[in-house]
């Protein structure tokens, strides 16, 4: 059994020393920020140790049984908010009409399993109903940033040859605008209906749902001709889980516990980028 434990900044004795209590033999340096430990003997007890003692240093931790390589996959799929981006751009929107709070509560709900998603995004986007389209924009230009680490792990899985598809419970708005800005292959979303330049409220066709969103993987890795064997797939809430439970690799991103005890990976203090030890 091998772990990569990872962290930030200045972090190589915190690594260490969570290192030195598997025993391992064999450390690979894999960054400054990065450490294999390899051939340990996993045992319950020796996890949980390791766990808490990483957790109160701020590392993530992997296990894995052998290496992973980047050639071993040819897809990158993504959600969009709180996972590629850092916001949640339909509380951004519903900000604008003094209803966050509101919408955010019920997207964390939604998030952590407890509401339909279907269910919930209609709730939501009726909220919005009268608001003026510009507001799409200004979410964009004043409040969207990408996760920490997301540019360096784009274009690392680029360059290897990996396609890339966002697949997203919100809005076409602001995916088809990252598609354009960060070269992605392929996107999936939710239309805002607007008219006369409104909102009106409603979700134009059908909603990318849990299940439309593992539909989708699937139909992007049939064009591409690969198996979802062979995607990552990265989220942060449980409407990524459908889609999560058919990849190679499943990516929880600063996620809800949920999603954390499902995936094969969790990442809470590194970026998006730390993927790119784990495929080395």
């Amino acid at each position: 059994m091998n772990l990569v434990l990872q962290g930030v900044g200045d972090c190589k004795p915190r690594l260490e020393r969570i290192a030195a209590l598997t025993a391992s033999a064999n450390l690979t340096w894999l960054s400054d920020t990065a450490l294999r430990c390899e051939g340990i003997t996993f045992s319950t007890a020796l996890c949980q140790t390791i766990e808490v003692a990483a957790q109160a240093a701020q590392l993530d931790t992997t296990y894995s049984i052998g290496t992973h390589k980047m050639g071993d996959y040819k897809l990158v799929a993504m959600d969009m908010d709180s996972t590629l981006i850092t916001i949640e751009c339909i509380d951004e929107i519903a900000d604008m009409q003094g209803l966050k709070q509101q919408v955010s509560e019920i997207t964390e709900a939604a998030m952590r399993g407890e509401l339909d998603f279907a269910e919930s995004l209609k709730r939501r986007v009726a909220l919005l109903e009268g608001l003026d389209a510009s507001a799409l924009e200004r979410v964009y230009n004043e409040r969207l940033q990408l996760s920490p680490g997301a540019e360096t792990m784009l274009k690392a899985v680029q360059a290897a040859g990996l396609k890339t598809l966002l697949v997203s419970g919100g809005f076409t708005f602001f995916t088809e605008r990252l598609k354009q800005r960060l070269g992605l292959d392929y996107t999936n979303a939710n239309e805002l209906e607007i008219i006369d330049g409104k909102l009106t409220g409603k979700v134009l066709g059908g909603i990318v749902d849990a299940e439309e969103k593992k539909r989708t993987l699937e139909r992007v890795c049939a064009k591409l001709g690969i198996s979802p064997s062979q995607a990552i797939v990265m989220g942060d809430g449980a409407n990524d889980l459908k889609m999560m439970s058919i990849s190679g690799m499943s990516v929880a991103f600063r996620a809800k516990p949920v999603v954390r005890e499902q995936a094969n990976v969790a990442l809470n203090f590194v970026g998006l980028d730390g993927i790119l030890p784990l495929l080395t």
